[in-house]
């Protein structure tokens, strides 16, 4: 029916009321709520970053923490061996032909096989074994490489997220682009080297002694404070993985920019330990193959928590204690692409998208209205209203808003528009049959309604699919035209049909209910 009950009519505009509320925190003089609609790199500046990891570092490394559990399979079940030797890619050594088998059904045992892990997802081992006479080559397997480079990709899309975040950039998109690629895009940031240059860092943490020999197990690194040259064992004492925080903060001394750490409960141990035996010697604290700092060990420190100090400014030490609590990526990373949108360009396109919406809006009230009369001014306010709400509950999301997404609510305020020509021309036909004009309009209404909802659920399960499958700015065109098409039926079959209500229960003398 075309009456509607007192609490059914303030429901509607409370609803009304309280999405444009919302709406209206999009204000610049807004107070109230931190609330807004972000908006995306095309349209407010920024950068894009296109990220490569490479996992040849991580397999040399992989492969030298299987050399201890091979050499301990290996004697353990009395199989000799020589010539044993590590490559970036492989590993080689010379077993006997009659052993050979043996070590084969060893190496290949799905049971509590220490060596080489089988991978479940692809019913394949990590490892492959190759036989060429004496010789016998261990090598990564294709499907182990697989799982170590997902993995890997992983665990450094985890850990970009952790350092942006920590940076305070909002709304950033990180997404994996293909087998070994990583998309970072960073709306409005200004100062878009550092954020480079905390993306390229691959924040290896060790704690190493400094040798006074040169000799097997040391290495020779450069001190990047004074660039003296310190020969470092290669054993390392405690690794980044054993801190648990690190903070930027000035010595209370020297009112020079450090960077606290804690340690947890077992990294503080092994410190405490190595302290305590090593009083007088110097500890080099390595980052990424470079020496930041090598202070002498003056007294045992077991309380697990120490300083880094290196002749830092506040902003190397902030940036230093945020790769260090974000952690280690797996592999190096490099930049293989780079653009950045300057905000000359995004205030364009936002006043071309702006421009273009204001006068499609313009054209399609004048239509309506001509077309309509004074039906055509109901559904350019529910027209008007459907706007505000979807700004609304974009504004509630806090959704990023890009110029697919300025399309959206474009193609929304054509949909709208359809929805009530549909119901409009619905009720004419009713109009031409039925005495009543109250009944005429309440069955045209009725009528209309499969059609306009089967209209907008097939286009709703449309942009469901481009959200679900899309990424980026498709994203923001499907949750743009989503939001839009669940405001359109609001608007057409609450606000709008209200008010027609309102006329035609109103007008006994038909003098404005003509179609």
């Amino acid at each position: 029916m075309l009456s509607f009950t007192k609490f059914k009519v303030l429901f509607i505009y409370l609803i009304l009321i309280f999405t444009i509320f919302f709406a209206s925190l999009n204000l610049k003089n807004n107070n109230l709520i931190d609330k807004k609609v972000n908006l995306g790199l095309d349209l407010q500046g920024g950068s894009y970053i296109l990220l490569e990891i490479n996992t040849k570092p991580l397999v040399y490394q992989k492969l030298q923490s299987k050399v201890i559990p091979i050499k301990k399979l290996l004697s353990e079940n009395e199989i000799d061996f020589n010539n044993f030797t590590i490559s970036p890619d492989n590993i080689s050594l010379t077993i006997e032909a009659e052993k050979q088998k043996k070590f084969k059904n060893l190496f290949f045992k799905q049971q509590d096989n220490t060596v080489n892990n089988f991978i479940p997802e692809y019913n394949k081992f990590e490892l492959d074994l190759e036989f060429n006479q004496n010789k016998t080559s261990i090598k990564f397997s294709n499907f182990g490489l697989i799982n170590l480079n997902n993995t890997a990709l992983k665990q450094s899309i985890e850990i970009i997220r952790r350092r942006i975040d920590d940076v305070g950039t909002k709304e950033p998109t990180i997404l994996q682009r293909g087998d070994k690629r990583i998309l970072v895009e960073l709306p409005g940031i200004d100062n878009p080297e550092r954020i480079k240059e905390l993306l390229g860092k691959t924040a290896q943490l060790t704690f190493r002694l400094v040798s006074k020999d040169d000799g097997f197990g040391s290495e020779k690194l450069i001190l990047s404070e004074n660039n003296e040259e310190l020969t470092v064992n290669k054993r390392v004492v405690i690794s980044g993985d054993n801190l648990v925080d690190a903070q930027p903060q000035f010595d209370n001394q020297s009112n020079q920019p450090i960077v606290l750490f804690t340690l947890d409960r077992l990294g503080a141990q092994k410190f405490g330990r190595i302290t305590t035996e090593n009083v007088g010697r110097r500890l080099a604290i390595v980052l990424d193959d470079s020496v930041i700092s090598a202070p002498q060990i003056r007294e045992a420190i077991t309380g697990g928590t120490g300083t880094i100090s290196g002749g830092f400014s506040f902003q190397d030490s902030t940036d230093l204690a945020l790769l260090l609590r974000s952690g280690a990526l797996p592999a190096p990373i490099n930049i293989v692409e780079e653009r950045t949108v300057g905000p000359d360009l995004g205030k364009d396109s936002i006043d071309a998208g702006v421009f273009s919406l204001i006068v499609g809006f313009i054209l399609v009230i004048i239509f309506m209205f001509i077309k309509y009369k004074i039906f055509g001014l109901v559904s350019n306010i529910s027209l008007i209203a459907n706007l505000f709400m979807m700004i609304g509950i974009l504004t509630m999301l806090e959704a990023t808003l890009t110029l697919p997404g300025i399309a959206g609510i474009i193609l929304t305020v054509g949909m709208a528009v359809d929805s009530n020509v549909l119901i409009y021309e619905r009720i004419k036909e009713e109009l031409r049959t039925e005495k009543s004009i109250i009944h005429a309009f309440d069955t045209g209404y009725n009528k209309a309604k499969i059609t306009v909802i089967d209209a907008n659920v097939t286009t709703l399960i449309a942009a469901a699919i481009l959200f679900i499958f899309g990424s980026g700015p498709v994203k923001g065109f499907a949750v743009t035209l989503g939001i839009g098409i669940v405001t359109t039926l609001f608007s057409a079959y609450f606000i709008a049909r209200h008010l027609t209500s309102v006329i035609v229960l109103n007008d006994k003398d038909r003098k404005y209910s003509k179609l």
